[in-house]
């Protein structure tokens, strides 16, 4: 395979699309994205973020996408009708619930298909959240004991260590836990994942997994670089991630897609 058979490729968002100094998406990226819609490069966001959370970040991009992976692949999505979902299971929400209520002091979020909210509001949850810029949801605050069990969750996001992460999942039957911030970790199910919601795609549309690219900066895009055909971690990744991926670009704020993409020859 050439990099010319590239069909597909996946996006993360913060990070990778939009930057952490400007919170908004590089000029060079926008440029990139329309060059591959222009070749019929399928275009797609892999996100951590919930559905509900990725119209801020799209209101800045005049682009449409050809699909949303959200949830870190446990909400795949598009325009005309597609949809694969898979929730965290109720007995493992009501574990991570009962740990959160003898852990008063920890702040979660929890994210369905349509509404994300919080267990309460911290002040080292708002200092986290001020890093976000303008690019942060609204926040909302609910009852995570009765929501759960009338709305599918599909992912949890508590403000932990990665200590009282591994407790946390260990307790969990079906429940792993991935990373992109060093404050928070997102809760998925342990069989999920970006890798995931890639297949989804792929099944849909018929391209190979070695037909695919992904761009990453995080934690939780290390096992979608492993996956995609070619794996890009931006300038911003730290080492770990860098290591996970095939090829290391520039970082967000230094046309770090659109110097990737021409690299291979994806784009001229």
């Amino acid at each position: 395979m050439t990099t010319a058979d590239i069909k597909a490729v996946f996006f993360d968002v913060d990070g990778t699309l939009t930057s952490f100094t400007t919170h908004t998406v590089p000029q060079s990226t926008i440029d990139a994205l329309h060059m591959l819609r222009e070749r019929g490069v399928l275009i797609f966001i892999c996100t951590g973020r919930a559905p509900s959370q990725f119209g801020v970040v799209a209101d800045m991009m005049p682009v449409s996408f050809d699909g949303i992976v959200a949830a870190n692949g446990q909400y795949c999505f598009d325009d005309h009708g597609f949809l694969d979902t898979q929730p965290i299971g109720v007995d493992d929400i009501a574990v991570i619930v009962d740990w959160l209520d003898s852990h008063p002091d920890v702040v979660a979020s929890f994210s369905e298909r349509d509404y994300v909210y919080f267990n309460q509001i911290t002040a080292a949850m708002e200092q986290t959240w001020r890093q976000l810029g303008k690019t942060a949801p609204t926040r909302y605050i609910d009852d995570p004991h009765t929501r759960p069990l009338t709305h599918e969750t599909f992912q949890i996001s508590p403000f932990i260590t990665p200590e009282q992460e591994a407790e946390l999942t260990g307790l969990c039957r079906n429940v792993a836990g991935v990373r992109w911030h060093p404050d928070f970790t997102d809760m998925i199910p342990a069989d999920g994942g970006k890798p995931r919601g890639i297949r989804c795609f792929m099944e849909h549309h018929g391209f190979a997994r070695e037909q695919t690219m992904a761009f990453g900066d995080g934690g939780n895009d290390m096992a979608m670089l492993r996956f995609a055909g070619i794996g890009v971690a931006m300038g911003n990744a730290n080492d770990e991630v860098r290591a996970a991926a095939d090829y290391v670009t520039d970082d967000v704020d230094h046309d770090g897609v659109m110097n990737a993409l021409r690299h291979f020859g994806v784009i001229r």
